[in-house]
Order: C-alpha cells, then sequence, then structure tokens
C-alpha cells in the first residue's frame, strides 16, 4: 500500500497546479490517497488567491482518494505542516510530504514508497528527501546524511515522534553538546542563525526545527544524487523564500535505485555540498 501524500497549499494557485501536474505523472498516483491542506487567508490581500487555490482543489482527479482540509483560521506554513503531519502519521504511519511550490518528477512517488518500505524498520533512518542540490561530481545513487530536509520528503510515525517545536530547546541543546558546528555543516551554512530566526520570530518555519530535531536525535536522511523535486517557490512568491536560481535542477529522468546503505554519513556527499555552500 502506497503512503498517503499531504499537500500544503496557501495562496498560489499557478504554482500549485504545476505539482499536482506533477503527481499525476506518478503512475503511483492512481493507487495513492492524496490529503490537501489549504490554510486560511491571514491578510485580506491573500484572499483572492486563497479562492483561487480552493476553486482548483475541487477539480483535481486521478488519485485513489482526495480529501481537502480547508483550514477556517490563518495557521501559518509551519504550523499548518506541523499539524497536518501530525495528523497524518498518527492514522497512516507514513506520510509523503509536498508544498505548493516543490513540483515532482514522475520517479518521485515510487522512490519515495519504495525507500519508506525499505527502511521502516531502520531506527536510525529518520526521513526520505526528494530534492538533490546541483552537486559536482559523482555521488552514491543514495545517501545518508546527519537531520532532515524539507523539500519533498517522507518519514514515519515513529520519526516524527522526535520533532521538537519549542526553538529555544534545540537551541540549548547544540550548544550544550557543542554541535553548533557541525549542525551549520562544518560552518558552510548558517542553520544555527536559521534557528534563532526562527526562535526571535523573524521566520516561520517548522523546517529548520525538524532538521535539528532529528539532527540531535542522531538521525539520518536518504537523500538522492539526481533530484526528483524542482522548488518553483524560489521567484519570491512565497512567504520566505527570496529570487535566486542557484537551487535550480534538472530532474531525474529515470528511477532511483534503492539500495542498502551503510548507517553513516557519506563523506562524499558531505563534502560536495560543502563546496557547493561555500559558493553561494
Amino acid at each position: 500500500m502506497n503512503a498517503p501524500i499531504a499537500l500544503f497549499a496557501y495562496n498560489r494557485p499557478q504554482h500549485l497546479q504545476q505539482v499536482i501536474n506533477g503527481l499525476a505523472k506518478n503512475k503511483e498516483a492512481k493507487s495513492s490517497d492524496l490529503i490537501i491542506y489549504s490554510d486560511a487567508p491571514r491578510i485580506a490581500y491573500d484572499e483572492s488567491g486563497v479562492t483561487d487555490v480552493r476553486k482548483l482543489i475541487k477539480s483535481v482527479i486521478g488519485f485513489r482518494s482526495i480529501k481537502t482540509v480547508y483550514i477556517k483560521k490563518n495557521l501559518g506554513v509551519a504550523n499548518s505542516i506541523i499539524s497536518g503531519v501530525t495528523q497524518v502519521v498518527n492514522k497512516f504511519k507514513t506520510v509523503i510530504v509536498l508544498e505548493d511550490d516543490t513540483v515532482p518528477s514522475p520517479f518521485f512517488l515510487q522512490y519515495m514508497n519504495e525507500s519508506l518500505n525499505r527502511f521502516k524498520h531502520e531506527d536510525q533512518i529518520g526521513s526520505i528527501h526528494g530534492y538533490s542540490l546541483p552537486l559536482e561530481g559523482s555521488l552514491p545513487e543514495t545517501f545518508l546524511l546527519r537531520g532532515a530536509d524539507c523539500w519533498g520528503w517522507a518519514t514515519w510515525k515513529r520519526a516524527w515522534k522526535t520533532f521538537e517545536p519549542n526553538g529555544e530547546l534545540l537551541m540549548k541543546k547544540l550548544k550544550s553538546q557543542s554541535l553548533a558546528q557541525s549542525f551549520d555543516f562544518d560552518g558552510t551554512f548558517p542553520y544555527s542563525q536559521m534557528l534563532q530566526n526562527q526562535i526571535d520570530g523573524k521566520i516561520d518555519s517548522w523546517a529548520i526545527r525538524w532538521h535539528a530535531s532529528t539532527f540531535l536525535a542522531g538521525k539520518y536522511c536518504l537523500h538522492p544524487n539526481r533530484s526528483l523535486i524542482r522548488n518553483i517557490g524560489l521567484d519570491a512568491s512565497g512567504t520566505h523564500c527570496l529570487r535566486t536560481k542557484s537551487f535550480d535542477v534538472k530532474l531525474a529522468d529515470k528511477p532511483i535505485c534503492i539500495a542498502r546503505v551503510e548507517i553513516k554519513e557519506s563523506d562524499v556527499a558531505k563534502d560536495a555540498i560543502k563546496k557547493f555552500y561555500k559558493k553561494l
């Protein structure tokens, strides 16, 4: 049985349409349950976008079942995803998560479901990620990195239990365990600053807390060496995303082979990512 897909939307119907079109190209879509969470408008300016999104949702077809959750009072992206993921894993034990700017390749659902099934009893693997950075060099077909990520991902109830919503507590643990430098990818990416920005209310991020929670729990995320996700939200249309092409990728044109992996971080992948981050 395929894992349910939780799709989170707000006020960008054109972006959402591309995500739905991408999902529909996956052969597993017809045997998958789709749950769409539509957040309520935060301000009056967003009302028309939310209305258009909800009109679009009503036209979606091509899945085993489609359930829509119309949120009555604006939760914001973080609380919407946290509550939605919690609801789905509590009912189904697993979840595949997409947002309205993460367009999947035709092989995304195959990769996610095969990975969820293969590693469901591997406690040290906490999540599966679909996006892959445009890295240089040759990487393993799949590899592990400590923590978690957020552009097209999946997890199990057992791993989601590690999620800690209190950013201050996460920061204290990182500092008390002298893990801040490692958390920042050996100083090449400002994850700690992102967490501090969340604590200070500057960003409404669930993802940095999910990453920190799993990082502190010593859990790994499975990554592909070819991207199964294209992020179309880096066009300044989203709540926290600025315009950039640094993360543009070509979607994988063939399936990812899910093989047994050594339960440790890939040094080759980590070095390639650090090299990429240093160029940003």
